[in-house]
């Protein structure tokens, strides 16, 4: 089973896409806040990080940060979940290290085919 990272500080938002990832067979460890997601993300390996920007603690560029600095999941995809959406925003996201965009609001279904996407490229 697929592992997975979601951190995202809406509490609505994060149970829609753990209820629709989860749906789809993959396990989901969730965080509330940047310092949360950086604090799982050091303890576990991840298959895919799903990544809010702006988030309390710390923001989602901090955690991709500290992420690709570190051990354990400094080679894992992440995809940055955000509502900016401007050409500078995600040029700004992907140079911080993300590996993938996807603009809020989404549909579960497109974010489902993302991530059955990205995860179809590392096997």
């Amino acid at each position: 089973m697929k592992q997975l990272l979601l951190a995202e500080d809406e509490d609505v938002l994060r149970s829609l896409i753990l209820d629709t990832l989860e749906d789809e067979g993959y396990e989901i460890h969730e965080a509330c806040d940047g310092e949360e997601a950086e604090a799982l993300a050091a303890s576990k390996k991840f298959d895919l990080i799903l990544l809010d920007y702006m988030m309390p603690a710390k923001t989602g560029l901090e955690v991709i940060s500290t992420i690709r600095t570190g051990g354990i999941n400094k080679n894992t995809k992440i995809m940055m979940l955000t509502a900016k959406s401007q050409k500078s925003d995600e040029k700004m996201i992907m140079e911080a290290g993300a590996d993938y965009f996807l603009s809020k609001p989404f549909s579960p279904m497109l974010l489902v085919d993302k991530v059955e996407e990205i995860l179809k490229e590392d096997e």
